[in-house]
């Protein structure tokens, strides 16, 4: 019974192990997690004279990047790299960074937590949280709360976050989506095409202030 025993283990232990993957499947591809150790650094060497130490940039025509969506950094990386969104200045930093340096810049930063920003004019304030929150039916412009969500936190991979940003820098980019500057985003084209400057002003000093 013994010897039987012996025979069957030696015998099972020569069969191949059964594969969980039909054959000639390759196994999924491990998705590297990111270095956010390596991403610091190549954000306090790279970025942070713009954007700030922890990416909450103290120039207002610099964009706050703490508290981001990770995937949204990335994207906008890739595409001032391409030439898909135009800026000489990032086009020149993105160059230099690969996928992998992309990835742990964009999750590093956006680990820190945004501080917070703040309306300053009264009279425009309310005419942007109309459109902020409802939009302008009869000109068909769509509430920005719709995918940027009611507290500016936008939507993770599709939506950036908008709250607190800097109004000179919302105002830039949403007058550049309107004139034809920026065209790395059709829904944000279709949106701002509608808006003229004193809209777009009180948008911007509404999200501004946003949390």
């Amino acid at each position: 019974m013994k010897l039987f025993a012996t025979s069957l283990l030696a015998a099972m232990l020569a069969v191949p192990a059964v594969s969980s993957f039909a054959a000639g499947e390759a196994a999924p591809a491990k998705v590297a997690k990111p270095d956010l150790v390596k991403g610091e650094a190549s954000f306090t060497a790279v970025c942070a004279s713009c954007h700030g130490a922890d990416g909450n940039s103290g120039t207002p025509a610099n964009p706050k990047l703490a508290q981001q969506h990770p995937e949204y950094l990335v994207k906008q990386l890739q595409e001032f790299k391409s030439g898909k969104r135009k800026n000489p200045i990032m086009q020149g930093f993105a160059s230099a960074l690969s996928d992998e340096d992309m990835k742990n810049v964009a999750y590093w930063v956006t680990s820190k937590k945004a501080k917070p920003g703040f309306a300053k004019d009264k009279e425009l304030v309310v005419l942007g949280e109309r459109i902020y929150r409802g939009g302008v039916a009869d000109r068909q412009i769509a509430a920005c709360a719709g995918c940027h969500s009611p507290t500016g936190a936008g939507i993770p991979s599709q939506y950036p976050r908008l709250g607190g940003q800097h109004a000179d820098y919302t105002t830039t980019q949403l007058t550049a989506f309107r004139d034809g500057g920026r065209q790395n985003s059709i829904p944000m084209t279709q949106v701002a095409a509608k808006l003229n400057d004193r809209e777009i002003r009180a948008l911007a000093d509404y999200i501004a202030g946003l949390r």
